[in-house]
C-alpha cells in the first residue's frame, strides 16, 4: 500500500509525499502555497478529504483545503483565528478548536467549509516564572479526551493544563486545572489507560497523573527528564512532541514516545521511548538518535501504527522509521533530505 502524508512547515507551502514501504520509497508529488507557517494540520475526523491549517502570523489564520485521492490540494476558504500566531488545530465534527499561542487565547470556530465563519475566542490568563517564555498565557495545543468529554488545554506559559467541558448552550467552559511545576512550561499531552502524561518543554521533563473526570482532581504520579543524561537548566535542548500509540495485535505493549530538540550531537536530535504498562512507571527504555536538527513534529501512522514519519525543522529533512522490538527502537526505512522545514504531518 501507498501511503499520501501531507507535511506542515515553517515555510509557505504544504507538501504532499508519496511513501511506499514495498520499495522504502519516500518522494514529494504536489505542493500548495497558502502562506506564512503553516505548522500545523488537521482533517475532519468524518470527511478525510477536508483538512485545515494555521499560518502562525499576528493576524492568524486558519485556511480549509480539500485533498483528491492522488493528494493533490486546494485552498476553499479562510478566516481568521481569533488570535495570534494558531499553533495547534483540533478539528471535531462540527468545530475547529485553535490553540493560538501569542496572544493566550482558544479560538472556536464553526466548519461552514465553503465560507468564512467568524470564530469566538476564549481568553487565558496567568503567568510562570520564566520572564522570557511565561510573561502570559500560551496555549501549544489543544485535545480532547474523549472518554471524559473533556477539552485539554497545555499552557505554557501559566504551567497549567487547563480542563474544559462543553456548557448546556454549547460553549466551551473552564472548569478546572492540572497543576505543573513551576517553569516548567508544559506543551503538549497524551493518554492512557486513565492517566495524563504531560510534556513540559522548558524543563524537558514527562510527567504522569491519575486523571480522573471532573470534578475529581488529578493526582501527581511521577516526573523524570526526557532524556538519560539532560543539560543543566536552562538549555535549548527543549521536548517537543509526545505521542503514545494505541495497543494492537502487532504492537500488544503500550509505550511513550516524544521528541527532544536542539542536540549538538552530530547524530541530530533523540527520539526517546519509555515504558508505562505497570501504574507507576515512567521508564527510560530507549534512546534512538534521528539524524534530525530541531526534532519539532513526528506522527505515527500505517497499518498498526507500524510507522513514524518525522522531520527536523532546522534540518535533515523527513524520516520515516519502522518500530522494531515489539515497539522499543526504530530503523529507517525511508528519508526525504529536500523537504524544507517540516513541522507537522497527517497520514490522508
Amino acid at each position: 500500500m501507498i501511503y499520501h502524508i501531507l507535511v506542515a512547515s515553517y515555510t509557505s507551502d504544504i507538501t504532499t509525499l508519496s511513501f511506499d514501504p514495498a520499495t522504502a520509497s519516500l518522494k514529494e508529488i504536489s505542493s500548495i502555497t497558502v502562506g506564512h507557517h503553516p505548522s500545523w494540520i488537521s482533517s475532519h475526523p468524518a470527511h478525510p478529504s477536508l483538512v485545515w491549517t494555521g499560518l502562525e502570523q499576528s493576524d492568524g489564520k486558519i485556511l480549509t483545503m480539500r485533498y483528491d485521492e492522488n493528494g493533490k490540494g486546494h485552498v476553499v476558504s479562510e478566516t481568521s483565528s481569533a488570535g495570534k500566531d494558531p499553533c495547534s488545530l483540533l478539528v471535531l465534527k462540527d468545530e475547529i478548536l485553535i490553540a493560538n499561542y501569542s496572544s493566550g487565547t482558544i479560538g472556536v470556530l464553526p466548519i461552514r467549509p465553503e465560507s468564512s465563519p467568524t470564530p469566538k475566542s476564549i481568553q487565558l490568563s496567568g503567568t510562570g516564572p520564566n520572564k522570557s517564555r511565561q510573561e502570559g498565557p500560551h496555549p501549544h495545543q489543544v485535545i480532547v479526551h474523549e472518554e471524559h468529554q473533556e477539552l485539554l488545554v497545555p499552557d505554557l506559559g501559566s504551567d497549567i493544563v487547563g480542563r474544559f467541558k462543553k456548557s448546556e448552550g454549547g460553549s466551551w467552559k473552564l472548569l478546572g486545572h492540572v497543576g505543573i511545576e513551576a517553569g516548567g512550561g508544559p506543551r503538549h499531552v497524551a493518554f492512557y489507560n486513565g492517566d495524563l502524561f504531560t510534556l513540559l518543554e522548558l524543563k524537558s521533563k514527562v510527567v504522569r497523573h491519575r486523571f480522573p473526570p471532573l470534578p475529581a482532581l488529578p493526582s501527581f504520579v511521577k516526573s523524570v527528564p526526557t532524556m538519560s543524561q539532560p543539560p543543566p537548566t536552562p538549555n535549548d535542548m527543549l521536548a517537543a512532541e509526545i505521542s503514545i500509540p494505541p495497543t494492537n495485535a502487532t504492537f500488544p505493549t503500550p509505550y511513550l514516545y516524544l521528541s527532544n530538540r536542539n542536540d549538538p550531537s552530530p547524530e541530530g536530535d533523540i527520539i526517546s521511548i519509555f515504558s508505562i504498562e505497570k501504574p507507576d512507571s515512567l521508564d527510560l527504555v530507549a534512546e534512538v538518535r534521528s539524524g534530525l536538527n530541531h526534532l519539532r513534529g513526528m506522527v505515527f501512522g500505517g497499518l498498526d501504527d507500524k510507522y513514524l514519519i518525522a522531520g527536523g525543522a532546522n534540518g535533515g529533512g523527513v524520516k520515516v522509521f519502522e518500530r522494531i522490538n515489539n515497539g522499543r527502537s526504530f530503523k529507517v526505512v525511508a528519508s526525504l533530505d529536500s523537504v524544507k522545514a517540516p513541522t507537522g504531518f497527517l497520514w490522508l
